[in-house]
């Protein structure tokens, strides 16, 4: 089998900075984007809007 190319969009996740979890999951495009996401989320196990970091899905 032929080993497939890596496309432009990327699935990626966004972890909580306070609590260190994985909430949300997402995509993003490589080519607009070259920095990691960092996005203003709600996280439910803080009950408070908290920054969000992307993440690599295993």
């Amino acid at each position: 089998m032929a080993k497939a190319k890596k496309g432009a969009i990327e699935k990626i996740a966004l972890k909580c900075s306070e609590c260190n979890r994985r909430n949300y999951t997402t995509q993003k495009n490589r080519r607009n984007m070259q920095g990691k996401l960092e996005l203003s989320k709600y996280c439910k196990f803080d009950k408070k809007h908290t920054l969000h970091v992307e993440t690599k899905i295993k």
